[in-house]
């Protein structure tokens, strides 16, 4: 096994492991969860492995928690591990969802947090979704009393805008944004977007989550159906019946091309979006040993111009069917997103339109409910 590489997290941060471990999988949304114990497991071998940075959140499950439990058990492993967690995106009774970002729950949620984990600090603290009833000026100035106060030692955005970054950053400095990148979902390359230029421009870390989309990239998952009756990717639209087997196009092309390097499609898909550059860190999450030997074996791989470019074109000439969330969570996003056979929703972007361009719009039958920061586009 190669040792796992590090990269910098932000302009003046520490150095992470380049291939992380999201733990969101072992407590929630993918199936019923294994015992502590099993989980622990995992843990270790992640740890073992050099998979050093741990991805949580307040809202996945019994994630914190378990964590708590491991840290507790094992004390030792707790100075090994960059532990990121998140708040402001809560789910209520019923599975509503809601975002809350003011400094007041700010405050009250990492003292929770570390109440679960059990710990005096986390090294990174995410906005996990921003709020759009309060300015993000706000909920990053708390977060920075919470830096001062030694409770959080790096601030993260999740799911932001470009727009939304440079005003974080211009209050403290932003060392990460965690955001969904994978062949399937490149959007944060669009000009019109702009968010990968902004962390750039600014050096902050591009943390991917979901780099395997979801796990359809392994190749493992040949239809809905192998998916357990309580795994939340059956509410996903590109998993949908009518759009997986469509999908399926671009995995069997990116397996084609993995057997020709002789790893697995999963494994090339990583050390692809690694290959975009140093500010990029995946944190690919499994709730299965083998899954995650797997996917940290990528640190071996490297990929030629030729090879990067042959699966840049087959992601650019895919036809991805259906939306990374269904429609009812896409309004959660700040960044604006594409929507399947109607275009952009700009999401935490304040647009101006002129009346004109409004009335062709609704020729064509694209209605217009403005928000206060967002736009909506909704076919009739």
């Amino acid at each position: 096994m190669a040792s796992m590489p590090t990269r910098q997290l932000g302009k003046n941060g520490p150095r992470v492991s380049a291939i992380g471990f999201g733990a969101m999988g072992l407590s929630a949304f993918y199936g019923t969860p294994a015992s502590d114990e099993e989980r622990f497991k995992v843990l270790d071998r992640a740890i073992e492995l050099g998979s050093t940075y741990i991805d949580s959140a307040d809202v996945y499950g019994d994630s914190e928690d378990l964590l708590g439990k491991y840290f507790k058990k094992y004390p030792q492993q707790r100075e090994k591990v960059f532990l990121a967690t998140k708040f402001a995106n809560i789910i209520l009774p019923g599975g509503k969802r809601v975002v809350r970002g003011d400094a007041q729950y700010a405050r009250e949620s990492i003292a929770k947090s570390l109440k679960r984990l059990g710990l005096d600090s986390v090294d990174l603290y995410y906005v996990h979704r921003i709020d759009k009833n309060v300015p993000i000026e706000e909920t990053v100035g708390a977060l920075k009393e919470l830096v001062d106060a030694g409770k959080i030692k790096n601030i993260g955005l999740s799911e932001c805008s470009s727009d939304t970054l440079r005003r974080a950053y211009a209050v403290h400095p932003i060392a990460a944004v965690q955001i969904e990148y994978s062949p399937f979902s490149l959007d944060i390359e669009h000009e019109n977007i702009g968010l990968l230029k902004a962390c750039r421009e600014l050096g902050v870390a591009i943390v991917c989550y979901s780099p395997l989309s979801r796990g359809i990239l392994t190749g493992q998952i040949q239809s809905p159906d192998d998916l357990e009756e309580t795994d939340s990717r059956k509410q996903m639209p590109r998993f949908s019946k009518e759009n997986f087997s469509k999908n399926l196009q671009l995995v069997e092309t990116i397996t084609s091309i993995a057997k020709k390097k002789n790893c697995t499609p999963g494994q090339l898909t990583l050390a692809w979006i690694l290959a975009q550059g140093e500010d990029f860190i995946v944190i690919p999450g499994t709730t299965k040993i083998k899954n995650l030997e797997e996917n940290v074996a990528t640190a071996k791989i490297k990929l030629s111009k030729e090879e990067e470019e042959e699966i840049r074109k087959a992601c650019e000439k895919a036809d991805i069917v259906g939306g990374r969330y269904p429609e009812a969570r896409s309004g959660f996003l700040d960044a604006p997103i594409p929507i399947p056979g109607i275009g952009w929703n700009w999401s935490g972007l304040e647009l101006e339109l002129e009346l004109e361009l409004e009335l062709e719009l609704e020729l064509v039958g694209i209605g217009i409910g403005i928000g206060r920061n967002w736009l909506e586009l909704a076919v009739n």
